[in-house]
């Protein structure tokens, strides 16, 4: 039957391991901020730097630790989002879409 196959697509595969890898950079700051008694610890900066420039935006609200989950929480998804959306441009330009010969 065509158009029953429900592998997904290299794009969105990237996408989500690029999410998966900003959440574990997320809960890696989260925890170590904890533990680090000082408040001298730069990890936030790292889940930040991961998701820019989306996530800088947001920055420019509010501050504390929640501020800083939903800026790397939306600039993450605004990211996924332009590489599924690259991926998906740049496999069709190898001739599978319209226009190829």
């Amino acid at each position: 039957m065509p158009g029953t196959n429900r592998r997904p697509k290299a794009g969105t595969i990237i996408a989500l391991a690029y999410l998966a890898a900003c959440a574990v950079l997320l809960v890696w700051a989260l925890v170590v901020s904890a533990v680090d008694s000082s408040d001298e610890s730069m990890a936030g900066v790292i889940p930040l730097l991961a998701t820019a420039p989306a996530s800088f935006v947001l920055l420019a609200l509010p501050d504390g630790t929640v501020m800083v989950i939903v800026a790397v929480a939306v600039g993450a998804l605004v990211n996924a989002a332009i590489i599924n959306w690259c991926a998906r441009a740049l496999s069709r330009g190898r001739g599978g879409g319209r226009g190829g010969r």
